[in-house]
């Protein structure tokens, strides 16, 4: 007999056999009747198992208990308990995997996120993460469904690279030098011509350089694969390993970027709304019973768009009526999370997206506006969360770009090939970066970024 999945029995009329294969939540019953929840990962909700002890040996329901693996073939029969329509009641049993329940690191009571970080390889099973990896899955689909659909390329940019896109320098080292007998040049310093690519390469933070490239051939393309930051940083936030979705457009000025920015977060939203309701409500029922009335309300929206500039006046008016924040507010300085939230949350209620910023506090590639002292960027803030998308028009006359480096100090050794691009046929080009966990923080209603990929790598902490 063909296996069907919990999904599909759910939705099925009662009657016929059928055959359903999965892992046990709970069992209880009587002297008479055993009832045991089984799920197999494709819902939220479980299918209930209907066992007459008269008709099943007790040997095989003794081998049974809460994390054990089995497949049932019985009848589909109308439930005549609340909470599901239908039930199986069991013909045939047969236990894949027993699971000792004195060991079995997932009990029925309450247990925390804390704890089940230290298990991140069996909370997967537990109603909450099963519900948040099916979203993650459904969003990265719903990703690649929209540039689809607008006639994007996807382009697969590097892992390893030579560059550090944003000049931040923390980055993770990739070599394959030995590190008990590492070669010295004359300077007394590693010798990367003895390396594997030789020259000194680490894992990327991001594929936009890359990517622009694919635009300026290609005309829109968008990247999604993982990027790493060596940032010693526990925050709930912050991850050294995370996944970014990163679009570059030719043609795009920063008011085209903007534009698609907004429609683009809607579209996931919304698609995350009408695909996956069951397990938003659950999120929404177990955790955060706003989550489903903040979802609507960003895609019923439209975003406010604010210079940098009058945010800082705004946040200031807002210190001086009484207000508190743990970092200081000054033109010039990056805001902090407590800012942008302020804004979001507190302010306009409703998400905000933050343009024209000094240009010494953004990266080098950001287009110069006419004021000398300010860039085209564009970042987008939620509530909740704050940042979660970041990006600009690019800088696309040649001399102001090499200027830029040079006031940075920057080497130009691994860039020159980046440079080209504005040598060669240089055109108006815009992009931006959604951080997929933060989105999926958005998403979900998690708490901490950690909880919203499978395995987090973090300072300290490379599990599995």
């Amino acid at each position: 007999m063909k296996r069907s999945k919990v999904k599909e029995l759910l939705s099925m009329q009662a009657g016929g056999d059928v055959l359903a294969k999965g892992w046990v939540r709970t069992k209880r019953g009587n002297k008479e009747i055993a009832f045991i929840a089984l799920n197999d990962g494709s819902t939220i909700r479980n299918i209930q198992i209907v066992v007459d002890k008269n008709e099943t040996t007790e040997p095989v329901l003794a081998r049974i208990s809460t994390g054990a693996c089995i497949a049932v073939e019985g009848k589909l029969v109308e439930s005549v308990g609340s909470g599901q329509s239908v039930e199986i009641k069991a013909g045939n049993i047969t236990v894949y995997g027993e699971c000792d329940p004195m060991r079995y690191p997932l009990q029925k009571k309450d247990t925390s996120f804390e704890y089940l970080r230290t298990v991140a390889h069996m909370r997967p099973r537990t109603n909450t993460f099963g519900a948040v990896l099916r979203l993650r899955s459904q969003m990265a689909y719903a990703i690649h469904e929209y540039f689809h659909s607008k006639g994007f390329v996807y382009l697969n940019t590097p892992l390893i690279t030579a560059s550090d896109c944003e000049g931040a320098g923390q980055m993770f080292q990739v070599t394959t030098l030995d590190l008990n007998n590492v070669p010295k040049n004359k300077k007394g310093l590693p010798d990367f011509t003895k390396d594997f690519f030789g020259k000194q390469t680490s894992l990327t933070v991001s594929g936009q350089l890359e990517g622009e490239l694919g635009a300026t051939a290609l005309g829109e393309i968008y990247t999604f694969g993982p990027t790493f930051r060596a940032e010693n940083s526990n925050t709930p936030r912050h991850l050294a390993e995370f996944w970014m979705i990163e679009p570059e457009m030719a043609f795009y000025d920063i008011q085209d970027n903007m534009d698609l920015a907004e429609d683009f977060i809607k579209h996931l939203v919304k698609y995350a709304l009408d695909n996956c309701i069951d397990d938003i409500q659950f999120l929404n029922d177990r955790y955060d019973n706003e989550l489903i009335e903040r979802l609507r309300g960003v895609i019923d929206t439209q975003f406010v768009r604010l210079p940098y500039t009058r945010g800082i006046e705004i946040l200031k008016e807002a210190i001086a009526n009484g207000e508190k924040f743990e970092y200081p507010v000054d033109w010039g300085t990056d805001l902090q999370s407590e800012h942008e939230r302020f804004l979001v949350e507190k302010h306009f209620g409703k998400p905000v997206i933050l343009t024209d910023y000094p240009k010494d506090i953004k990266a080098f590639y950001m287009k110069q506006n006419e004021d000398g002292k300010t860039v085209r960027a564009m970042d987008v803030l939620f509530p909740k969360i704050g940042e979660i998308i970041g990006g600009s028009e690019r800088e696309s006359d040649l001399q102001k770009l090499e200027q830029r480096v040079e006031e940075l100090q920057m080497s130009r050794k691994n860039l020159e090939w980046y440079i080209d691009t504005r040598r060669f046929g240089s055109c108006p080009h815009s992009g931006f970066g959604l951080g997929f966990e933060r989105l999926l923080l958005f998403i979900t209603g998690m708490q901490n970024i950690r909880d919203v990929i499978p395995f987090p790598r973090t300072p300290k902490n490379a599990e599995y």
